[in-house]
């Protein structure tokens, strides 16, 4: 019984946990005391000097948690009070170096109490640096990792023959729920915002993981909400196009009309702007407006454009599919129509991978040779889930294997914001500390938005491993709102098996698949399978 009745009750857990490794010790009498097997959340007057750490004035430890965590950490003291600086680090030379303070805090200076606990912190890390800046010994009980995060039971899951595609497809699972905060985040270090753009790809992993994912309708409600018309999501048009397409997403796979008819005012009164943009040859008119895809491309004009040609098609098919489902069959026909006009105009994508990708996935022309050349080259985090959609699945899987493995091979326990591999050839490890000799692949690199320590190294964007493998190797694509009908088309590439779960609002489909034998699929019942269109027994 809440005690407070105009509250709004936290749906996540927090859940804490102590440090597993010291990475730095300076001037500190008896840090492994800090390695405790359980948590040391209280202070006490009779706690023993055997379980206590000292730092000298000047003093420093650097912990390691383990994996990446969003929250904070609560620091233990006993009889005397001290003045520390504090640092948050998603690696190891942020946690060194001078953290970026956008979006989340992570470096402050703290005065601890005397016999008490102090928590701070609202981020995303791994690493914590503790140092005794006042004039005299500090001592601390315990400096334990405060983990908050929704806990939600997986419905779907993924494993094959290969280990190294089934810790990718673990890490990048994980990535995403944890930017299941608040609302769906885009990073949990930074940034801590919901951008519908960025949240498709977590979308998808989210609804192919999760029977609880009533987070989505929060979290674009949340945007539509500071968007009234004709001003754009996140400042951006085609984050206006996401918005449409994420509505797309949730209502085929959730089938809930009730929540769909609250969006008809705006979804007819967006999906006619858009579809006034588009003249009789197919040429998209902004009016000014940058079309955005992705930070790569807002640099290439040529392929911003053909990238948003797609883009478009599939905002148009969406708008279509959801018109229809309410009824409005005047909105349907305006959005097919927008629709077939795109379809006349079909810009050159050169070789650029994300413009490629949109093209092919939505049908407005066959790219996949762009993505098949020199395949790991040009991959965004972003839009490698369109990148991988978009070729045939042996090569796919050769791209997860090299590109988000390679974040594994330098310590990752999240997928990046931003990510390549000419990185690493002279590069050192996240987790271990900076070599002047080595790269350093979190200050060193990145560009636009995510420089050096700025750069997020928990973004759910990069989880689109999650998502691609039970739809293209399990082979499952739901068509039909409400998930009454999928298309049931597994593909096992170089694997020996792949066995896997997939949530439906009926119950989870289950599906075995092993070289050389006929797929195994269970269906809960109300649903079917429908392959081109057809039912199939």
């Amino acid at each position: 019984m809440p005690i407070y009745p105009q509250a709004e009750r936290d749906t996540r857990v927090r859940e804490y946990l102590p440090p597993t490794r010291l990475v730095l010790v300076q001037n500190v009498q008896h840090p492994e005391h800090l390695l405790s097997s359980a948590p040391v959340l209280q202070s006490s007057l009779s706690i023993p000097q055997s379980a206590q750490s000292i730092l000298a004035p000047g003093g420093a430890l650097l912990l390691d948690f383990g994996k990446e965590l969003h929250g904070g950490v609560r620091l233990v003291t006993d009889r005397t009070a001290g003045r520390i600086r504090l640092r948050f680090g998603e690696s190891v030379s942020e946690a060194m170096g001078n953290p970026n303070q956008d979006h989340s805090i992570h470096d402050e200076t703290l005065l601890l109490p005397t016999l008490g606990a102090l928590e701070y912190g609202c981020t995303g890390f791994r690493f914590v640096r503790v140092d005794n800046v006042g004039d005299s010994e500090l001592i601390l009980i315990g400096v334990t990792a405060v983990a908050l995060y929704r806990d939600l039971p997986r419905a779907g899951h993924f494993r094959c023959s290969d280990e190294r595609l089934n810790r990718i497809w673990e890490t990048a699972a994980y990535t995403v729920q944890l930017c299941m905060q608040d609302y769906l985040y885009d990073g949990v270090k930074r940034d801590r915002l919901v951008w519908l753009g960025d949240m498709h790809p977590e979308s998808r992993v989210i609804l192919s993981l999760f029977d609880d994912c009533s987070i989505l309708p929060k979290s674009m409600d949340f945007v539509q909400m500071a968007t009234p018309l004709p001003k754009y999501m996140n400042t951006m048009l085609t984050y206006s196009c996401w918005w449409i397409i994420n509505q797309q997403e949730y209502f085929l796979h959730k089938g809930d009309l009730g929540y769909l008819e609250t969006k008809r005012a705006y979804l007819n009164e967006l999906t006619r702007h858009f579809a006034a943009m588009v003249d009789e040859s197919g040429e998209l008119h902004p009016n000014g407006h940058p079309l955005f895809l992705d930070w790569p491309t807002s640099v290439d004009k040529q392929a911003e454009a053909a990238g948003a040609q797609g883009l478009f098609l599939w905002m148009f098919q969406a708008a279509a599919d959801l018109a229809k489902a309410l009824g409005d069959s005047e909105l349907a026909e305006l959005a097919a129509a927008a629709a077939r006009r795109v379809r006349r105009n079909v810009p050159e994508c050169g070789s650029c991978k994300s413009a490629a990708a949109l093209q092919t996935i939505t049908g407005l022309a066959d790219r996949h040779n762009v993505l098949i050349t020199h395949p790991t080259e040009g991959v965004s985090t972003f839009y490698g889930y369109y990148m991988l959609l978009a070729q045939p699945v042996p090569s796919a899987l050769e791209v997860i294997r090299k590109y988000w493995g390679a974040m594994l091979d330098f310590g990752a326990t999240t997928f990046w914001e931003d990510f390549n591999l000419d990185w690493t050839r002279n590069a050192g490890p996240i987790d271990q500390l900076p070599d002047p000799r080595l790269d350093d692949l979190h200050a060193d690199f990145g560009a636009f938005c995510y420089k050096g320590l700025r750069h997020s190294l928990c973004h759910g964007w990069a989880g689109g491993p999650a998502a691609y493998l039970p739809e293209k190797v399990l082979g499952i694509r739901v068509t039909e709102p409400g998930s009454r009908a999928i298309s049931f088309q597994p593909n096992l590439g170089d694997l020996e098996y792949a066995e896997g779960s997939f949530p439906t609002p009926q119950g989870a489909i289950h599906v075995r698949l092993e070289k050389g034998v006929e797929p195994d699929i269970t269906l809960p019942p109300g649903v079917h399978i429908q392959n081109d269109g057809q039912p199939c027994a």
